[in-house]
């Protein structure tokens, strides 16, 4: 199985060589299925290269949800995509900046959290709902989630550990009234926000899954990653930079709905 960092010694795809040409390569994070990501070359014009291998993550949702939210966000500028017999590639331009759970931002949790508050709440005010084609909504991924195989509980977050495959469905099956709909990341943890030299919000990242939702399928994730990222305690900050009080009945069902995936 694999874990979610950055990556030692990985295999670096032919695709990926083409890309750096004679920049440098280094690999900066490999997800929990298997895809990698590298940095080609160093200072302003360095670009990223994701690579998703066969049955891996559909690499060509991200290209059109970065291509639609590039006007209301900032996000990585799509360079080149494709594939090949080894998987897909995704290019995208480099963004100055560090992401939330490097050392330095592991040592100032509340500038980590508070940027990612922040941006959350830039793109969910910014992106329209009634142009936006993807769909992220809790009916819809639930309906995903039925026609997987039967889940282990033992697999799910300790704090869903208690529940059976049955039971979470049920719960799963009827869904707080959607506080206010807006365009979520999708994938709101807090590696995926970029901070810039100050500490403040510069851009979001790994956007494959964005789409309409309740702003709480995006809140519950982030504020339950600052425990996981920074200790216990962050959660609040995290609300207030976003601006919202807590509402613990829609965190309980979305961190479920998140557990069970997609």
């Amino acid at each position: 199985m694999f874990l979610s960092g950055r990556p030692t010694d990985p295999v670096v795809p032919s695709v990926v060589r083409r890309l750096a040409g004679a920049e440098a390569i280094t690999a900066v994070w490999r997800n929990e299925l298997g895809g990698l990501t590298f940095s080609l070359g160093h200072g302003p014009g360095r670009r990223f290269v994701k690579h998703s291998p066969p049955g891996g993550p559909d690499l060509r949702r991200e290209v059109q949800r970065l291509r639609w939210v590039a006007p209301y966000a900032s996000v990585p500028a799509v360079l080149e995509s494709g594939s090949d017999e080894h998987g897909q590639f995704l290019l995208t331009a480099g963004i100055p900046g560090e992401n939330a759970v490097t050392e330095r931002w592991r040592a100032d949790p509340a500038a980590a959290v508070r940027a990612i508050g922040s941006g959350l709440r830039r793109l969910h005010d910014a992106a329209p709902v009634e142009d936006c084609p993807f769909d992220w909504s809790a009916d819809t991924r639930r309906t995903v989630i039925e026609g997987m195989p039967r889940q282990d509980p033992s697999r799910w977050h300790p704090i869903h550990a208690h529940l059976d495959h049955d039971r979470a469905l049920d719960i799963l099956r009827n869904p707080p009234p959607v506080d206010k709909a807006v365009v979520c990341h999708g994938d709101s943890c807090a590696p995926n926000t970029l901070l810039d030299e100050a500490g403040n919000y510069r851009a979001l990242v790994d956007l494959g899954a964005l789409g309409v939702a309740d702003r709480w399928a995006d809140l519950a994730v982030a504020t339950w990653s600052t425990n996981w990222n920074y200790g216990q305690g962050w959660e609040p900050a995290l609300l207030d930079a976003y601006g919202i009080d807590p509402d613990p009945d829609r965190t309980a069902y979305y961190r479920l709905l998140w557990d069970l995936g997609p």
